[in-house]
């Protein structure tokens, strides 16, 4: 990709100008100009690192942009593959993923990009990586040709499409493009690891099953919400006893891990209770709450539940290393007709969760006629079949 000197000056003289102006104004002759305009001010923060690093990246489609990995989440999946090995990302796309691992360590990195218009991109963006390596392809053509070669890998990493020929979403790896389950023989003779990244809202029992020779899932998220799974496949070995599931969440200075298996989660003792005013409730992080150690968190951490189905975790005592947020008791209500009647009246502000109660969060926020705010509602049905309203506000331990 050659790009001119003016194509660099025309962008940083207009790079504050609206896009949508600049395309009124200049239409087709500074359209790709214009894009990167656009597309550095979308991803100015998901990309930061990657665009303060390189004033001259390029996206070649502003797809590209929003498909790609954060440069956060990129780092992370760097960190899955040890110093010194060799990688093949399958399905490379922008190339965050790719470069990210190239600079922390990877030895070699090859990058496996199938639209031509993606790919010379990609191979502008990491130039200067002398251990990186950009091939355009189909990713199942490829595969074979380096089978052909003899070449083989420590680490194979794919991000497989989660839309469908018509534009709709998809999430089983089946129905994802290309389908890694179906890839597996093949990937077996390319490399000696597999790194899946897939759709968080895939059932994690089911999708371990159809990747025989797993060894760790990852439930990776931030502190609002869960980004995706990451599985680590063993392409040496097709059983999946015993593997470790780990639930990680990313914010700013935040890095939390909850890690343990199915086999400690089934053994794990549930206490029981009801919350009270001036107890602290644990609310875990997304990523956690896609982990599913339902029982294993009260154990870990010396904590009661609400319910066996009541996902509301809390304690008398503080438990300041737990993987969400904290939340102090300030008042618990029956669910009672005088109490839904005048709890606006003290409390007009608070966000609503419900928690195994037969009205949704919505409905019972419209009921009780708050708004959102800085208190927290939770309406729960506790162990003994109770319907409470426990109101909370935000602590730091």
């Amino acid at each position: 990709m050659k790009l001119s000197e003016d194509f660099y000056s025309w962008i940083a003289e207009h790079s504050s100008d609206d896009p949508a102006r600049l395309r009124l104004k200049f239409g087709r002759d500074r359209a790709f100009e214009i894009l990167q305009i656009d597309c550095r001010r979308k991803y100015a923060s998901k990309l930061a690192d990657s665009l303060a690093a390189d004033p001259e990246f390029i996206f070649p489609t502003a797809l590209s942009g929003e498909q790609t990995t954060s440069d956060r989440l990129a780092s992370y999946h760097a960190g899955m593959v040890p110093d010194g090995a060799s990688v093949i990302d399958l399905t490379a796309g922008l190339g965050i993923d790719a470069m990210s691992m190239a600079r922390h360590g990877a030895a070699a990195v090859v990058a496996v990009e199938r639209d031509p218009e993606v790919a010379d991109a990609l191979r502008h963006n990491s130039r200067g990586l002398e251990n990186f390596e950009v091939i355009e392809g189909d990713c199942r053509d490829v595969i074979k040709d380096l089978i052909t070669q003899g070449r083989k890998f420590d680490y194979a990493f794919i991000d497989p499409a989660r839309r469908a020929g018509d534009g709709s979403r998809v999430f089983a790896l089946g129905d994802c493009e290309p389908d890694v389950t179906a890839m597996l023989p093949e990937l077996r003779s390319l490399a000696g690891n597999l790194i899946v990244k897939a759709s968080p809202m895939l059932d994690i029992t089911d999708t371990v099953d159809r990747l025989p020779g797993t060894t760790e899932v990852t439930t990776l998220g931030t502190t609002t919400e869960c980004k995706e799974l990451d599985i680590r496949v063993d392409l040496d070995s097709d059983t999946t006893a015993g593997y470790i599931i780990k639930a990680v969440t990313l914010g700013d200075g935040l890095m939390s891990e909850f890690m343990f298996t199915r086999a400690e989660e089934a053994a794990a003792t549930v206490m029981f209770g009801e919350p009270r005013v001036g107890d602290t409730v644990y609310e875990p992080f997304p990523a956690v709450m896609k982990a599913a150690p339902f029982k294993l968190l009260g154990e870990r951490f010396c904590l009661k539940k609400a319910g066996p189905n009541t996902h509301m975790w809390f304690s008398d005592t503080e438990a300041p290393d737990f993987p969400g947020r904290a939340l102090r008791v300030i008042e618990v209500l029956p669910y009672m007709s005088k109490h839904i009647k005048r709890y606006a009246s003290r409390y007009p502000k608070a966000g609503v969760t419900t928690r195994n109660f037969d009205t949704g969060a919505d409905a019972l926020r419209t009921k009780l006629g708050v708004k959102d705010g800085p208190l927290r509602l939770f309406a729960i049905t506790a162990f003994n079949s109770r319907k409470l309203l426990v109101t909370c506000e935000p602590v730091t331990l």
